[in-house]
């Protein structure tokens, strides 16, 4: 088990309640952003990628209809297991156990794919990107949604202030402050916009588009095969 496998099998329980208070709730537009600009039809077959404990696979399940196939795929068994436990409700989505860099689907199988929270956790990026080319028809999409680099050196400062005096201490409260450390050195590690795009495009991806959010704090990343 990778050190990221275990970090997130730790803090699964209070994964949603941090999301929650940490974003402001906020996430949750962000997801349904990310979904909305796939634009997948209804029955369409989609994949959540690092799919943790559901909240972005759910949303695509809503969008796809029952008569959609949707899977969440994450590397962790303990946010797949809380997952399962909340989406009752959803028949049309497969809970899969596996590697984002070597998901057990044939060539071109989806229409759309989501990742949110998860590229930046993988240790092969370039080679999740060619995952996620191979496993998309021609002329599908896939969303990714993760921490950014902000444009301006103020909201640098900002966004390090906040991941260092206020995530912290917040996980620190529900004992689970060394687990949200690795927030900042991780996101300093993940590629630049500029840089994202072109690795993006290096996996074959024809068109791109980088979306900021909150000045580049977060951000929206669609890209189409």
């Amino acid at each position: 088990m990778t050190n990221i496998q275990a970090l997130f099998e730790r803090i699964a329980p209070l994964y949603d309640r941090l999301n929650d208070q940490l974003s402001f709730g906020l996430h949750h537009v962000w997801k349904q952003m990310a979904v909305d600009w796939l634009e997948l039809p209804k029955g369409a077959a989609a994949l959540d990628l690092c799919c943790g404990t559901g909240d972005l696979t759910r949303v695509l399940a809503r969008r796809v209809g029952q008569q959609g196939q949707v899977v969440g795929l994450d590397f962790a068994k303990a946010p797949l297991a809380i997952a399962r436990q909340r989406s009752y409700h959803y028949p049309q989505i497969e809970w899969l156990q596996g590697d984002a860099l070597a998901v057990p689907f044939g060539d071109q199988t989806f229409q759309g794919i989501t990742i949110g929270y998860g590229l930046r956790n993988v240790a092969d990026i370039p080679q999740a990107l060619r995952e996620m080319f191979r496993l998309l028809v021609a002329g599908g999409r896939a969303a990714i949604l993760d921490f950014s680099h902000p444009q301006t050196p103020v909201l640098q400062q900002f966004q390090q202030w906040y991941l260092q005096q206020w995530v912290v201490p917040t996980a620190r409260q529900y004992g689970l402050a060394a687990e949200y450390d690795y927030l900042w050195p991780s996101i300093l590690a993940f590629p630049k916009p500029s840089t994202l795009c072109e690795l993006i495009q290096k996996a074959g991806f024809q068109q791109v588009k980088h979306y900021p959010l909150l000045g580049g704090l977060m951000a929206i990343t669609i890209a189409q095969k």
